[in-house]
């Protein structure tokens, strides 16, 4: 018994002293390039992009999926700002009108006219020809239809002075149909429709597509054009007092 105690001793310590299995030099350098990158996870193809661009030591490059998630980001803003202003239309609280005008017209130039141009020329194709998902497709495609109708209400009504209570009480309901459509929209795509990219087209078609929303965003909003949209976002949500992120924090 004393020899067998032993010899199971010693073979846990030589387990214990055993060379753990290197990590990859290649998923070392990625999971660097992603925490100096102050990234927690990694979106679908942002790997290829981050490396290639701290390879070649320049701008850093971004995949097709992170750049319309990040547009994303911007349209749940607009959101935001929408139910801020719903909230104040249904309590009779002072509402500069324009911020609501300002807001429609970011989400008909940026959204709709830009971002959603990008999922109906460049990806929805793709998946019809690929016979992948086009129920999905066929939905979103209808809702990017219903969200140019309430636009196109929106605009309307918020440039009026909105003292016809019926008036107020159809741009309420507009800005809450929008938000209400637009959230499961945006959550579907991201969670379905965009990681399911990579698998229907080739790499170097991923890496094009990017290229060409990078171009495209280029030509309607300069090199800077993201930055200029997130900072008029920004300055909405400060007029509406609703930028501080902190005051979204539940006390305890």
């Amino acid at each position: 018994m004393k020899d067998r105690a032993n010899s199971i001793e010693r073979r846990r310590q030589a387990r214990i002293l055993l060379p753990r299995p290197e990590v990859s030099t290649s998923r070392r350098q990625a999971l660097r390039l992603f925490t100096a990158a102050g990234l927690t996870a990694a979106l679908p193809g942002f790997s290829t992009f981050a490396q290639r661009g701290a390879a070649a030591g320049g701008e850093e490059e971004i995949s097709p999926a992170e750049d319309l998630m990040r547009e994303h980001g911007v349209l749940n803003r607009l959101l935001l700002v929408y139910e801020e202003c719903i909230s104040r239309l249904e309590r009779n609280s002072e509402l500069n009108v324009a911020i609501v005008s300002t807001a429609a017209g970011v989400i008909r130039s940026f959204i709709e006219d830009y971002h959603e141009k990008l999922e109906e020329n460049f990806l929805f194709p793709r998946y019809t020809q690929a016979r992948v998902l086009t129920d999905l497709v066929a939905v979103l495609k209808n809702q990017h239809e219903a969200g140019r109708r309430l636009t196109d209400s929106t605009l309307q009504l918020s440039a009026s002075t909105l003292q016809d209570v019926s008036e107020k009480a159809k741009l309420v309901r507009d800005l809450k149909y929008f938000v209400r459509m637009y959230r499961p929209h945006e959550a579907r795509e991201d969670t379905v429709l965009f990681p399911a990219l990579r698998k229907i087209v080739s790499r170097n078609e991923y890496d094009s597509l990017g290229e060409e929303f990078e171009r495209k965003e280029h030509e309607l909003f300069g090199e800077d054009g993201f930055e200029a949209v997130v900072d008029k976002v920004a300055n909405l949500e400060k007029q509406l007092s609703i930028y501080d992120l902190a005051q979204f924090t539940p006390r305890p």
